[in-house]
């Protein structure tokens, strides 16, 4: 599997399990494994595959232990990226654009296997994927001010 599909995955556990109490996070990692193959159609109309996590057990432990690290350090990610995000906490952010400042945050401060420019490249390709229009230039320009 490729790390972009990996980070991808790890988005959506992260994005998930935000929606619970911290107690209940661990557990919906572990949920996201068992959900069913699920598919829909795009803005062409194409079926297209929108979960799907047929994956080696060596790949899910490694998600699970990523999300697991990000999840114990969104304390210190959010007082970051409060520092930077003029006029926009992450309080007042949408979940899937806070997810993805997080994730590429943590990448960048924590995971010398992915290069700065990378963990940017990833996070703006995810918000065009997953947040609002203005996702991917407010993704790009918080993640810039924190290099």
């Amino acid at each position: 599997m490729t790390r972009s599909k990996m980070r991808e995955h790890c988005f959506k556990m992260l994005f998930c399990a935000d929606f619970y109490p911290a107690e209940e996070k661990t557990g919906q990692l572990i949920q996201y494994f068992e959900e069913p193959k699920e598919d829909d159609l795009n803005a062409e109309g194409v079926e297209e595959i929108i979960h799907d996590v047929d994956m080696s057990e060596e790949n899910a432990a490694y998600l699970r232990e990523r999300a697991e690290s990000i999840m114990i350090k969104i304390p210190e990610l959010d007082s970051k990226i409060n520092e930077v995000a003029e006029g926009w906490k992450t309080k007042r952010m949408g979940k899937a654009e806070l997810t993805i400042l997080r994730l590429a945050l943590f990448e960048i401060l924590f995971d010398e296997e992915v290069p700065e420019k990378v963990a940017i490249n990833e996070a703006v390709e995810l918000a065009k994927k997953y947040g609002g229009n203005e996702a991917p230039a407010f993704i790009n320009g918080v993640l810039a001010k924190l290099v």
